[in-house]
Order: C-alpha cells, then structure tokens, then sequence
C-alpha cells in the first residue's frame, strides 16, 4: 500500500504537509484561523481565544471561542474525505432533518465551521445511551435516511463513495487485489486473499439479493453511534465516513457499539429490538420479517465498506499513521468470515 507523503495536486499552498502533521502545523494553523475569522466577522462576531481538542491523521477541530455567538467549531478534513464540507452544505440545503447546518464552509480545503452542537448523546447519558433513547435516535436517523433517497445521485457528486449493493462485489475484487499486492500495515496474506476470494459468488449472491429487495439507496452514516450523535435534536454528525448505499449497512457498526458499550452479545434480543425500531420506517416497502432478513444481509457484505472508509481515512497520512491505522483496512475485510457479527447473521455461502 502507497502511503503518499507529498502533496497533491489538489492541496493549495496552506496545506502542503501529510497528516497529521499539517494540523500542527503554525501556518497551517494560522491560515484557518484567518479563514474562520474573516467569516466570523462578515456576522460581526469577533474570535477571543481558540483551543485544539484532538489532532487526528484523518480530521482535526479548532474550537473558537467568540464574543457573541458562543463557541464555534472548525473541522477539518484530511485528503480521503475531504468532500464532508460539501455534504454537510448539502443536507442542509436540501433541508434533511436532524442534520448539522454549517456556518461557513470552505470546500477546496475541506473546512467547515460549525456552531456548538452541545453534548453527544453518550455524554448526556454519561457514557451511555440507554437502550429506550439510542430506539428514539435510531427512529430519527432512519428518518433522515430516508430523505436523503431522492438525492443519492447528488451526494455521489460530490465525492461521497457509491457503494449501492450492485457495485460492492466488484469493490470488494478491487481491494482484495490491491491489498495483496501492497506491503506495509495495509497488506493482505496470500493465505487471506486466498480465502476472501473464495468468499465473492456467495458475497455476490447476497448483494444481488439486497439490491433487488425494493429498499431504496440512501446516504448512509456508516459509522452510526451515540458519540456521533448530538443529544439536542438529536442532530447526526461526523458524516466524513458515510457512502450511498443499502441504508441498513448503518446496523454494523451501531449495533456493534452498543452491544460494545451495554456488554451484550451478538445475539442479544436488544439488538433485534433497535434493528426494529431502526426499520420501522421502511415497513411502508416490506414487512417485518423481510426487513430483517435485509438487516442481516446489509450487516453481513457490510464489512467492505468500513474497510474502505478506513483506506479513505489515510490518504494523504504519514507513514507512522498507517503504520498504526493501516491494519484496520483488511482488518475489517476479514470480518467478512467472522461469526459474531451484530445479529449474527449466517455466514457468506
């Protein structure tokens, strides 16, 4: 796997270092600053002071303390996702509900400034969605799920991955090639390549049967969980990982953080309860044991798609962030295999 450390041809001038370097960096640093309060001001509202919370390969965030307008957020977004300012732009344009709506945005850098969302949802709870309230959220978020059906095509535009159940089998090719072909952190055995193949008919199989199920495509978060959720609204946030796709590939990783933070099993009963508060929304196109089977489905090909959002995440990162985040991108292939995922689905063939 390339692991690029020179800019690109996209990159302007304020941001020439790899990441997460070029977050730390003083004129990297001085040139948002700059952006954030020539905006700021156009609203009369004068920037006091400024912290920065996380430094991340991926995304960092400057929190702007202001006179009149409480604090205010600046995100930023490394190479691999920088196309989350124009998503942002656009659920607010299009008014999708329970989604952020930015103050200023600054596309070709993958800026975006934000007021203050409040605490998440895991934070208001106190480390813990309870199961009743991550329902109501599920519930809002498959509403604005299914707002977004009549946009895809937009969303795609504007950089965001399409991965719709018709195009994953090849995807899924694509990558097991190159990741046996790479070196370094990112690279897959010829043992595991081996195996991952023998998986694609049966992998085929199941997105065929996805794509022809009558679920409309959707943006989809794809990395779904109560600390990407604002507890006031709720408002969902943190949009750099989400694709077009089967809309229920959200119930990998939200299932999994929940059965993560409540300590329950892949199989627990709660997990089947949420999937169904999720889905309720869709029983207009299915009934419920149909939806189910999507459910299990979507989560079963949905590894590919956190593999791929983590091979998003590094672009344009050092070689130290892949060598400590690399692995996560056959890492999630190979849950492709594992048992236990969310539901426990039936294994692939």
């Amino acid at each position: 796997m390339t692991t690029p450390t020179t800019a690109t041809k996209e990159e302007t001038a304020t941001a020439p270092l790899s990441t997460p370097g070029r977050w730390s960096d003083p004129g990297w640093q001085r040139a948002a600053l700059a952006w954030a309060d020539a905006e700021l001001g156009r609203s009369g509202v004068r920037r006091t002071g400024w912290s920065q919370p996380h430094v991340r390969p991926w995304s960092t965030v400057l929190r702007l303390e202001t006179d009149l307008a409480g604090p205010v957020w600046l995100k930023a977004n490394g190479d691999g996702t920088r196309h989350e300012s124009l998503v942002l732009g656009a659920l607010a344009a299009l008014g999708i509900p329970n989604t952020p709506f930015p103050l200023h945005t600054r596309d070709q850098e993958g800026w975006t400034l934000l007021p203050d969302g409040g605490p998440t949802s895991r934070e208001a709870h106190g480390g813990r969605t309870p199961i009743d309230a991550m329902a109501r959220i599920l519930a809002a978020y498959a509403e604005t799920q299914r707002a977004t059906e009549p946009h895809v095509d937009r969303f795609v535009s504007l950089g965001v991955d399409d991965l719709r159940p018709e195009r994953m089998p090849a995807r899924l090719a694509a990558l097991v090639d190159e990741l046996a072909a790479a070196t370094g952190p990112a690279a897959l055995t010829a043992d595991d390549a081996t195996r991952l193949r023998a998986l694609l008919p049966a992998y085929a199989d199941a997105c065929a049967e996805l794509a022809a199920a009558g679920i409309p495509p959707a943006l989809q978060h794809d990395d779904l969980h109560d600390n990407n959720v604002f507890h006031r609204g709720p408002v969902f946030f943190d949009w750099g990982d989400a694709v077009v796709g089967h809309p229920f590939g959200t119930m990998l990783a939200t299932l999994r953080s929940v059965a993560y933070h409540h300590g329950l099993d892949a199989d627990d009963p709660v997990l089947a309860r949420l999937a169904d508060a999720y889905t309720e929304a869709w029983t207009d196109v299915a009934d419920r044991r149909a939806l189910r089977r999507q459910v299990g489905l979507a989560i079963r090909v949905g590894p590919l798609t956190r593999a791929l959002a983590w091979r998003r995440a590094l672009v344009g990162c050092d070689d130290a962030a892949w060598a400590e985040d690399g692995d996560a991108v056959p890492g999630w292939l190979l849950e492709l295999h594992e048992p236990a995922l969310p539901l426990r689905p039936a294994a692939l063939g």
